[in-house]
């Protein structure tokens, strides 16, 4: 069973930055590990695009966020990826939550919210301790709007406390994170066939 996967950069970086981002790279490490399972995708830059702040679907004229929430509802995996800033998801990672929260008002006759059977991960990078207490503001708020977790599905990579090394500065990703990787893309790609031969019922008629 062929499966789609569409990730979501939040970094601080436009893709006409010169600068490399981590995220990337990390987001890319995760796509490669899930094509031994059937599952294709596409990274895209959040702020390669006009999201508006707001909590609707559509904010109306100049706002790109009905483009990317076709991506997200259309793949059976969805990924946000951010860096960690000051402790917290960046900025942009907190906007694209804010805006899924329409889907909370936009469910069909049995009850399901768009990303109903969808599968989601969160993948973190930063040079700070603080990716555990940023996967958990994430995965709330993605199981909030409906998506569905999988287990071990937290991939995260993080440098030593005030250091200047990045992830995209590696040689190699570290064994643990290839190993986390890994595991993630196996569960997500396991989860997300599941719930596409069986799709959640729902709320009785």
């Amino acid at each position: 069973m062929s499966l789609t996967a569409f990730a979501l950069n939040c970094t601080l970086k436009t893709s006409a930055d010169s600068e490399k981002s981590s995220t990337d790279r990390l987001l890319g490490d995760l796509m490669a590990a899930m094509v031994p399972h059937g599952v294709k995708g596409e990274i895209s830059r959040a702020l390669d695009y006009d999201v508006k702040p707001g909590v609707l679907s559509d904010m109306g004229d100049g706002d790109d966020w009905p483009e990317l929430r076709k991506k997200i509802v259309g793949a059976d995996i969805f990924i946000l990826g951010l860096p960690i800033w000051m402790g917290q998801p960046s900025s942009v990672a907190k906007r694209m939550l804010e805006r899924m929260d329409a889907f909370l008002s936009e469910t069909d006759a049995k009850g399901r919210m768009p990303a109903a059977g969808k599968v989601a991960l969160v993948a973190i990078v930063g040079n700070e301790d603080g990716a555990h207490h940023c996967h958990a503001e994430c995965f709330q708020a993605l199981n909030d709007v409906g998506f569905t977790i999988p287990a071990n599905s937290g991939i995260y990579w993080v440098g030593e406390a005030m250091g200047d090394v990045n992830y995209i500065d590696l040689p190699a990703a570290p064994e643990a994170v290839v190993g986390m990787i890994e595991m993630a893309a196996s569960n997500a790609a396991h989860l997300a066939k599941l719930l596409k031969v069986k799709h959640y019922p729902g709320l009785a008629g």
